[in-house]
């Protein structure tokens, strides 16, 4: 399922896309993709938080457990899981998300996630990502729209296409973790 109504919010699908670093000022960002649609979202991150994520979409595992990986162990010795991660709203550029926890009794509880922490969990449980809609059409950008755009749509997309043509792909080595920084 794409795209699910859950309440009177509707939340959009997204795959993690790419993780990559930007080359002039050396910070990071997750794209997200939308499932079923050319939209994404540039989101930026920790340098800790962006190997981890790169690390499991490259199949790669550290030596010791990250405190990702120690977070899914945990949930799973007490027989609870993640049923999905969902990115909220976003504040002055910063993303919240939540985690959904799929508890033993059946019983579902939602934890309030830094985005990348959640993502990171995401990429190691399967569990699907959503999206708000609102935080989409707020902080999204659709550079292959054919439809004709109002100019700050234009110019949105423009600083886009400059920003992804100045990101080149970052490819952590086995192993490698750094200090947890807040996303911006």
């Amino acid at each position: 399922m794409a795209e699910q109504p859950f309440g009177r919010v509707r939340l959009i699908e997204m795959v993690v896309e790419s993780v990559r670093v930007h080359m002039l000022s050396s910070q990071h960002v997750v794209i997200l993709k939308q499932s079923e649609r050319d939209r994404y979202l540039p989101i930026w991150i920790g340098p800790s938080e962006a190997n981890a994520i790169a690390m499991r979409l490259q199949g790669l595992s550290a030596d010791r457990p990250l405190t990702h990986d120690l977070l899914v162990s945990v949930l799973g010795a007490l027989g609870s899981s993640i049923s999905r991660v969902v990115v909220t709203h976003v504040v002055e550029g910063t993303y919240h998300a939540r985690l959904y926890v799929e508890m033993s009794s059946g019983d579902e509880t939602e934890v309030d996630s830094r985005t990348s922490d959640a993502i990171a969990v995401a990429v190691r449980t399967g569990s699907p990502i959503y999206v708000d809609e609102r935080v989409l059409d707020e902080a999204g950008v659709e550079p292959d729209s054919t439809e004709e755009g109002t100019a700050e749509e234009e110019e949105r997309l423009a600083v886009f296409r400059e920003f992804v043509n100045s990101l080149d792909v970052d490819l952590p080595g086995k192993g490698e973790a750094g200090a947890s920084s807040e996303e911006s």
